[in-house]
C-alpha cells in the first residue's frame, strides 16, 4: 500500500486536484496491478457515483496517469502509465496480456519494437498489442 503523501505527490505532479475519490482510485490501481474498467471501480467504490468515477478515469487518462487498453469485449479497460507518459504524449509500446481463463488484462514490461512490425514508409504513432492466453496465476 502506498502512503497518502506519495499518492498526493502523484496527483500534484500531474496537476490534478487532490480529492478522496482520486486518492482511492489511484490506490486501487496501484494495489490491483491489472487493468481495470469503470465497472470494477463502481463495484469497489459504492460511495462514489458513476459520473464521479468516469470523470476521475478521464482526468487520469488526460493527465498521463492511465492509458486505455483496447480489447475485444468492447469494455474499456485502463492501466497505469509509467514515467514515460505526459498529458501530451503517451508511450505504451508494451504487451497487454489477456487471460482467456480469468479475464484479467495485465501490462507486461516487455517492450514491442514497432519497426519490426511496420513496413518502411509508415510512421508509427502508437502500438497496441494484446496477447491472449493463460496467465501465470491460472496456469
Amino acid at each position: 500500500m502506498t502512503d497518502s503523501n506519495q499518492l498526493k505527490e502523484i496527483l500534484k505532479s500531474h496537476d490534478l486536484r487532490i480529492t478522496n475519490c482520486r486518492l482511492d482510485v489511484m490506490q486501487f490501481f496501484l494495489d490491483e496491478k491489472n487493468a481495470l474498467s469503470q465497472g470494477d471501480l463502481e463495484h469497489q467504490f459504492k460511495q462514489y457515483d458513476r459520473v464521479t468515477l468516469y470523470r476521475t478515469l478521464n482526468s487520469f487518462l488526460d493527465s498521463g496517469i492511465l492509458h486505455k487498453i483496447p480489447n475485444s469485449s468492447g469494455i474499456a479497460t485502463y492501466g497505469l502509465c509509467h514515467e514515460t507518459c505526459s498529458p501530451n504524449h503517451h508511450k505504451h509500446n508494451h504487451i497487454h496480456f489477456n487471460c482467456t481463463n480469468c479475464g484479467q488484462i495485465e501490462c507486461l514490461d516487455e517492450e514491442v519494437v514497432s519497426n519490426v512490425l511496420v513496413p518502411s514508409g509508415y510512421k508509427v504513432q502508437g502500438v497496441n498489442l494484446i496477447v491472449d492466453g493463460i496467465c501465470a496465476k491460472c496456469a
